[in-house]
């Protein structure tokens, strides 16, 4: 069951949208055992959630991403957790991650402009005890997310010179 609880987790990574009929017919298994291998996963919390991937800048809603490096001083007794949690139980995160290098977390977070993340950095981010340190950079643009590739390939149509 291993093994089929895998190959059932890559085929909804690629499309959420697939059925468990799809997917028994993908893997030549039994529908009732994708079924059953799909409830333990959301029940264990392996699957979290079903979401779909946007490519926000074709729509006509501005959102500015931004990566923090932050610094901090871990807690006695709860080292990284308690300051993870409390930086990712703001709604402008998107993501914690805690690493290893110059810095110890990785925060992502998301505003309507400029003007909200730069706030949200120095008003709630910033002035937290243990943070010693935020290093902002803000995300142009995307050209790849998850293995999922935004822009569409153009072909070079230019003639070839040669001398």
């Amino acid at each position: 069951m291993e093994e089929l609880k895998l190959k059932v987790l890559e085929l909804l990574k690629q499309d959420a949208r697939h059925t468990p009929a799809v997917i028994a017919t993908m893997l030549d298994a039994a529908e009732a055992d994708v079924k059953q291998a799909i409830e333990e996963l959301e029940k264990d919390h392996v699957i979290v959630k079903y979401a779909t991937v946007v490519n926000w800048s074709k729509v006509s809603e501005e959102k500015v991403t931004a990566l923090i490096e932050v610094q901090i001083t871990p807690e006695r007794g709860r080292g990284f957790e308690g300051i993870a949690e409390r930086i990712y139980l703001y709604p402008e995160v998107k993501s914690v991650y805690l690493m290893s290098g110059a810095y110890d977390l990785l925060v992502e977070i998301e505003g309507p402009t400029l003007k909200d993340v730069a706030s949200f950095v120095s008003n709630k981010l910033s002035p937290i005890d243990a943070v010693l340190s935020t290093k902002t950079f803000f995300i142009l643009k995307k050209y790849k997310q998850d293995g999922i590739i935004y822009e569409e390939h153009e072909d070079d149509h230019r003639l070839l010179i040669s001398p």
